[in-house]
């Protein structure tokens, strides 16, 4: 069993683009479920994209959403939270601090991790170097919160060791666009083991790197489990038998 924690729908601008998540991709890798944020609510229009988002869950039941959320328009973010979660095809929410130019430590990110933790769902929120670490105390900061820290800060991943030390509700997955020698490896000697998830940013990156860097790791079976699906299972409280 694998769920794919960081996954999208939908075609993008980079060139990199390996042609939009699909089944077929999933089946490559023998990615059983994967949760998914629509490109277009990610980069352009956040209820258009979440709209289109719940046509394509209606279709794939191996598929879960993530209902996308622009900081900067919290009065569509909380519309959508309502129309979206009680279908139980949504799980979580997804954040891109960059897209929406809201830093981590940005007042408006806090009003919509605010808006998140009163869901009740967790949170895929874009970190990079240090930004890790404010999302850290953000979750500190706000009751009930859980947060997934994607690409677990990226070149950043130290801090992440430390920004996990720091708040027992923060999550760690690891795609990255590059593969530093060791760095699953040495998160995951330093991190409970619970708060490690496996995500690729598929179709965005190709999904044999992220499986490439955690095999790398020589992660030991119960962990290797524990990351592959029993985690992402019990954080969205999915029911899955192995």
């Amino acid at each position: 069993m694998i769920i794919d924690v960081h996954a999208h729908w939908g075609p993008w601008f980079f060139t990199m683009d390996v042609a939009g998540a699909s089944l077929a991709t999933m089946d490559r890798y023998g990615i059983d479920r994967a949760v998914v944020s629509h490109t277009e609510a990610v980069i352009y229009d956040a209820p258009a994209g979440n709209r289109a988002l719940a046509r394509v869950l209606e279709e794939h039941e191996r598929l879960l959403g993530y209902v996308t959320v622009n900081p900067r328009r919290l009065d569509e973010a909380a519309r959508d939270l309502d129309a979206y979660l009680p279908t139980g095809r949504f799980v979580g929410v997804k954040i891109h601090t960059d897209y929406t130019g809201s830093p981590v430590t940005s007042p408006r990110l806090r009003d919509a991790l605010a808006l998140v933790a009163e869901a009740g769902c967790p949170a895929l929120v874009h970190t990079w170097g240090t930004s890790v670490l404010d999302l850290a105390q953000v979750c500190l900061d706000t009751p009930g919160l859980r947060v997934i820290a994607g690409h677990m800060g990226a070149d950043g991943f130290r801090h992440a060791i430390e920004a996990a030390a720091a708040c027992d509700r923060l999550y760690l997955e690891p795609c990255w666009s590059h593969a530093p020698a060791g760095r699953i490896a040495e998160v995951a000697a330093a991190v409970d083991g619970r708060r490690l998830l496996f995500g690729t940013d598929a179709t965005l990156i190709d999904p044999s790197s992220a499986f490439g860097a955690v095999a790398a790791a020589g992660l030991a079976p119960d962990l290797a489990e524990r990351v592959a699906w029993r985690n992402a299972a019990e954080l969205f409280a999915l029911d899955i038998t192995d």
